[in-house]
This record gives C-alpha cells, structure tokens and sequence, in this order.
C-alpha cells in the first residue's frame, strides 16, 4: 500500500485536489476527529464527500476510528504536549485497537491518501499513522 499523507490546512483547493490526483490514489480517508467546523474551509466533511468522487472519482470516507482521542488532541493542542509525547500515546491508542489490522482490513487499496490535520507550526497525528502502517 502506498500511504500519502496531505493536510487539510494552509492550502489552496488546486494543490489539495492536484496532490491527490499526484498520489494516483483509489481513496481518501479523513483521519480528522473535527472536520466540520469553518476552519476546514473547502475540506469540511460534506464538501469533501461532493468533491473527490466528483472531481477525481473515487471514494472518500471519514472515518474517526483512527483520530486521536478527544482527551489527548486536547492536551496537544490546548495543554502543551510535545508533538513527540503525543505521537507516542497516539500510536498506544491505535496499538490497543490494533488500528494496524484495522485499516489495512477496511481499506484494502493500492494507494491511499490519509488527510491530517499539520500545519505550518504543527505536526498531525496523520503523520504517525502513516509511519505506524509502513512498519513491518
């Protein structure tokens, strides 16, 4: 599987969709807890679900079951957690779902691109996933 990562964020809808289509993805998964709020702009939850089968013609979920846990983006956004501490206890969350299993079964594809949450100051949790499923 070929795992593509590209955030929501500090982009331009030409570059979102342009990169997508670069990834020759057959999916798009929306790993975000929140992406309804106007802070998504063009890649809130509905239009995402209009413009990708539209525009590119394959199929995007969202889907929570991989986004961090309300309590631990909190304490990462709001409460002063390293990115580092937070990738760890991320990975410990998706370990005891056995998150790795639990993808690769639900998205049996070639090419996948996971949309996260980085920005130019932050790192998202979309980053250590993709390194979680690329590990032997």
């Amino acid at each position: 599987m070929d795992i593509t990562v590209l955030s929501a964020y500090e982009t331009s809808a030409q570059e979102f969709f342009e990169a997508i289509k670069k990834a020759k993805a057959d999916i798009v998964v929306d790993v975000r807890l929140h992406n309804t709020n106007q802070l998504a702009g063009f890649t809130k939850e509905g239009d995402l679900a209009y413009f990708i089968p539209t525009i590119l013609n394959i199929p995007y979920v969202h889907d929570t079951r991989f986004a961090p846990s309300e309590t631990l983006l909190s304490s990462y956004l709001e409460g002063g957690l390293s990115f580092e501490r937070y990738g760890k206890s991320y990975r410990r969350e998706m370990e005891a779902k056995n998150g790795k299993d639990l993808f690769l079964s639900s998205y049996p594809y070639a090419s996948v691109v996971i949309i996260g949450t980085a920005t130019r100051k932050r790192h998202s949790h979309a980053e250590v996933l993709k390194q979680y499923l690329e590990e032997q």
